[in-house]
């Protein structure tokens, strides 16, 4: 029996199995799917969704899951019957057309790892999947799927609509996680990132029960073994800061941290582009300039067929899919030994925080719980100032259970690991977007390398006068007048009450969780609130 009627996919036009990057590429060159641009890269266009539609993500809700997910906007419940139906109508989709499989692993442990076989309407899709997952070994390959039993299987079809009417969603758009029917159902949205993250759900909702802290960080480790994590939302840095020469990368997203270490859930990268500098970012720029890269949303001449990287015509969250070895220090592996340092990035464009603070334990838990970033103001029509923004576990969308199961998991490892845990601000300094300045990337780089190196730990700390945390007040290759954020401000009175209004916003957060936390963690919050 073939992959496809296993699934239920009959009467398919044509079946293509575990084709490899060429083969892709030409197949999504010939249908139309992509252009080539200068260098090699596979350029697509990912139509009206251009990231996540969060709000039209799915759990179904049944025995496995009622009790366990935390329900909320973005882990909607979805019913047996919806689910089914939905399903079925999707099946029905494919007859008379072409559908692409792979047979993928996520998780570089294997003692951890899932089988997932990724079913797609799209050539390029398909392509993302082999680039963003991690590939079976070669024999296993070209034994084809007789050697590959999927534990969840993945069915992406962009072109097809569910009926909100029918199936109790908000659009025709839809990311239906169903548990126990070991499938995931993605329609309506040709952005590429809703598979990788709904494998990051449903290793979210697994691994915590097995003693595994899921993570949405980057990890890199030293030459002395010493392995960072880099937690952050999109946009805060993670891909950036972990493309360091000097360490070797162990991927850039998604992880897992067991008894055992540090593993990678995924066997590529996938960056934000816009405006990505050959000077600061030369390890991913590089990447844009490679056949066997997808490039999502980049504008191109279409005569030249040259990049403009600094084009946001179609969206600032332009991407670049590309295989991990792309990045000549990247693991080999995908798995490292034990962090040592833990670093929250947030890009805060109000300007107050300072750009490295160290963070006592309750500190850490505080800011984990918390998630915090910011919206840059101008982004969107009608924003004029910056917006903060508290994703959970810095990555609300992708946890299917209660921020305290992760919270919980992750102060045990740190705890017992005695890593140390920092606060990076990679936003605004000097004022508010807009009237202050981006953070130099070389200042953050120099104080991340700095805290890994332990050289930082030398320098006397003092808390901040309004968040507490523990600033240092030396570091190589900075400025100290540049380490106290409120220093930065030409006027003292504006800095204390724009850290005011922040500590207020982190506070009204955080009363979501008070309930559940100890008193040592809500005391760990800005001291103007506590």
């Amino acid at each position: 029996m073939d992959v496809a009627h296993h699934h239920g996919l009959c009467g398919l036009a044509a079946e293509h199995r575990n084709l490899g990057t060429a083969a892709l590429c030409e197949l999504a060159l010939l249908r139309g799917e992509g252009r080539l641009a200068a260098g090699g890269p596979l350029v697509v266009l990912t139509g009206k969704h251009t990231g996540r539609a969060a709000q039209d993500k799915f759990i179904v809700e049944d025995a496995e899951t009622r009790e366990r997910v935390w329900w909320t906007r973005t882990n909607a419940p979805m019913s047996e019957d919806h689910f089914r139906d939905l399903k079925a109508r999707m099946l029905a989709f494919f007859q008379g057309r072409e559908a692409f499989v792979q047979d993928l692993h996520a998780g570089a442990d294997p003692d951890f790892r899932l089988r997932v076989r990724v079913v797609t309407q799209m050539a390029w899709h398909s392509l993302f999947a082999r680039t963003l997952l991690v590939r079976p070994p070669a024999d296993a390959e070209v034994a084809g799927a007789a050697a590959f039993t999927p534990d969840y299987t993945i069915i992406h079809a962009p072109d097809f609509l569910a009926d909100p009417k029918v199936h109790g969603t908000r659009s025709g758009t839809f990311i239906a996680v169903g548990v126990r029917d070991r499938t995931v159902l993605i329609g309506g949205t040709g952005y590429a990132g809703e598979i990788k993250k709904s494998v990051f759900t449903l290793l979210n909702f697994l691994l915590p029960a097995r003693g595994v802290m899921p993570m949405h960080a980057a990890a890199t480790v030293g030459k002395r073994g010493d392995v960072a994590l880099f937690f952050g939302l999109s946009g805060t840095g993670k891909t950036t800061l972990s493309a360091d020469s000097t360490r070797t990368l162990i991927g850039d997203d998604e992880h897992g941290w067991s008894a055992a270490g540090v593993f990678n859930f995924e066997g590529g990268c996938y960056a934000k582009v816009i405006r990505l500098s050959p000077e600061a970012e030369p390890e991913i720029f590089a990447t844009t300039r490679r056949f066997g890269t997808i490039l999502e949303n980049v504008a191109m001449d279409p005569v030249t067929r040259r990049l403009d990287l600094a084009d946001a015509g179609i969206t600032e969250n332009t991407r670049a899919a590309y295989p991990l070895d792309f990045i000549a220090n990247a693991s080999d592996t995908g798995r490292a030994g034990h962090a040592r340092n833990v670093i929250f990035l947030t890009c805060d464009a109000f300007g107050v925080l300072p750009p490295i603070a160290r963070l006592s334990p309750a500190q850490a838990m505080y800011h984990f719980i918390s998630g915090y970033t910011a919206k840059v103001a101008g982004t969107e029509k009608g924003v004029s100032e910056p917006a903060a923004t508290f994703s959970t576990c810095f990555g609300a969308p992708f946890m299917p259970l209660h921020s305290f199961v992760y919270a919980d998991l992750l102060a045990a490892k740190v705890r017992e690991h005695r890593a140390d845990c920092w606060l990076v601000n990679t936003g605004w300094t000097g004022g508010p977007c807009g009237v202050g300045r981006r953070m130099p990337i070389a200042h953050t780089r120099a104080l991340v390398n700095a805290a890994l190196a332990g050289s930082l730990a030398r320098a006397r700390f003092a808390p901040h006068p309004v968040f507490g945390v523990e600033v240092p007040d030396s570091c190589p290759g900075v400025p100290e007048a540049a380490l106290r954020a409120e220093g930065a401000w030409s006027d003292p009175a504006a800095y204390d009450a724009q850290a005011a209004r922040l500590a207020g916003l982190f506070h009204e957060n955080f009363k979501q969780f008070a309930s559940g936390c100890s008193a040592e963690v809500k005391a760990a919050g800005p001291r103007a609130h506590r």
